[in-house]
C-alpha cells in the first residue's frame, strides 16, 4: 500500500479549465471520497492519477514515487501499480469470474486458483462463482468481481469510479459494505469518486468536495457536514435550512431565539445554517405546518416560519403523532449552528 499526493495539479481542454491547483493527500491504507456534481472534474482527476492523460501542471506521486510531473515525467498506466474499478464494473464478458479476477496476475499465479479464491473470499462471493460468466451475475456481484480483479495484482492504490451507480438502494448498501471490508482486508489505499453524498460521508475517512474544478473543502465527514466552508457546500452535502441572524459575542439572534454557534465570525448580520435533524417541536406558534411526508421510521414536516418572508423549514421527527397541515407549532434548535457573513 502507498499514499497518494497531488500537488498544484491542473488540466485544461482547449480554453476550458477542468481542474485548477488541486492539492490532495490520501494517507496510505485510507479511503478518500471525491464528491462532486456532474462536470466538476471528478473523472478527469482519476484519469490523471491512473495515467490515461497527462497534467498541464503539477505533480502526482504514489508511495513517494513521482508518476507524473507536467512536461518532465509520465509513467505509463501499466507501470503505476494503480487498480481501477470503472462504472458498471466493466467485466470482460468472454471470461469467467475466475478469468476476470486473474486477468492482471503474473502467469504463474494465473495457473493457480489460490489468489482467485482469496479474492472471492475477500469480496464475499462463494468459490463456486469462479466458473460463472458475468451475465450470470447480479449488478452487485459484478461490482464485487470488478473489485476483486482490481485488488488481485496487489496494487498500491485503487481508484473507484462511481462503482455503485445503477444499483438499487438495498443492493448499493450491501455492495458498499463489501467493498469497504475488502479494501480494509487488503489495507489498500483508495480514492472513491461519487456524486452521492451519503456514499461519500459513510465511506471516506476524508471527503474532498470538488466544485467547478476546484477542491473547495477536504475534511473528515463529520466536520464537512457540520461545518461546511460555505453555504453551497452546506446544501450540496445535505439538507440545510438557512435563517437570517445577528451575531453578537459568539451567539446569534434569530427568529427562533438565541442560538449557540460552532464557528466564529465578526459580529453583525449573518446567515445561519441549521440541519433539519436539529429542529425540535415545542409549545408555541413559530411556524405553520404546510405538509408532511411519511418515511416509515421518520416523518418530514414542511413548515413556514411566521413572518414576512415565510422562511421554509424541513423538520425530521421520529414522533408517531405529528401535527396536521395548517397547525401552528413551536420550534427549538438542538446543538450548535454554523454561521456565515452576509
Amino acid at each position: 500500500m502507498a499514499d497518494l499526493r497531488c500537488s498544484r495539479l491542473a488540466k485544461s481542454y482547449g480554453d476550458r479549465a477542468v481542474l485548477t491547483d488541486i492539492e490532495l493527500d490520501v494517507p496510505e491504507g485510507t479511503l478518500t471520497a471525491i464528491l462532486g456534481a456532474s462536470g466538476s472534474g471528478k473523472t478527469t482527476l482519476l484519469r490523471l492519477v491512473i495515467g490515461f492523460i497527462a497534467p498541464d501542471a503539477g505533480v502526482i506521486s504514489v508511495g513517494g514515487t513521482v508518476v507524473a510531473d507536467a512536461g518532465r515525467v509520465h509513467v505509463p498506466p501499466d507501470k503505476r501499480s494503480v487498480g481501477y474499478v470503472a462504472q458498471e464494473g466493466a467485466l470482460f464478458p468472454h471470461l469467467t469470474v475466475a478469468g476476470n479476477i486473474a486477468f492482471g496476475l503474473p502467469r504463474n499465479e494465473r495457473r493457480s486458483a489460490g489468489r482467485v479464491f482469496e479474492m472471492l473470499d475477500l469480496v464475499g462471493l462463494p468459490h463456486d462463482y469462479a466458473p460463472r460468466r458475468p451475465n450470470q451475475l447480479s449488478g452487485g456481484e459484478q461490482r464485487r468481481v470488478a473489485l476483486g480483479r482490481a485488488l488481485a495484482p496487489r496494487p498500491r492504490l485503487v481508484l473507484l469510479d462511481e462503482p455503485f451507480s445503477g444499483l438499487d438502494a438495498a443492493l448499493r448498501g450491501e455492495t458498499r459494505e463489501a467493498v469497504v471490508n475488502a479494501l480494509a482486508g487488503e489495507g489498500t489505499t483508495a480514492v472513491l469518486v461519487t456524486h452521492d453524498q451519503s456514499e461519500a460521508l459513510s465511506m471516506g475517512r476524508e471527503v474532498a468536495v470538488l466544485r467547478d474544478g476546484l477542491l473547495v473543502q477536504t475534511a473528515a465527514p463529520t466536520v464537512l457536514y457540520r461545518s461546511p466552508v460555505d453555504l453551497d457546500v452546506a446544501h450540496f452535502v445535505g439538507d440545510a435550512v438557512v435563517l437570517a441572524g445577528t451575531l453578537r459575542s459568539g451567539a446569534v439572534e434569530t427568529a427562533l431565539g438565541t442560538l449557540r454557534t460552532r464557528n466564529a465570525t465578526a459580529d453583525g448580520e449573518v446567515r445561519v445554517m441549521i440541519r433539519p435533524e436539529q429542529f425540535r417541536l415545542s409549545p408555541g406558534a413559530d411556524a405553520e405546518v404546510l405538509g408532511q411526508s411519511y418515511r416509515g421510521p421518520e416523518t418530514i414536516l414542511y413548515l413556514a416560519l411566521r413572518g414576512d418572508d415565510r422562511t421554509p423549514i424541513e423538520l425530521r421527527t421520529f414522533e408517531q403523532e405529528v401535527p396536521a397541515r395548517g397547525e401552528l407549532v413551536g420550534l427549538s434548535v438542538d446543538g450548535q449552528v454554523t454561521v456565515y457573513p452576509v
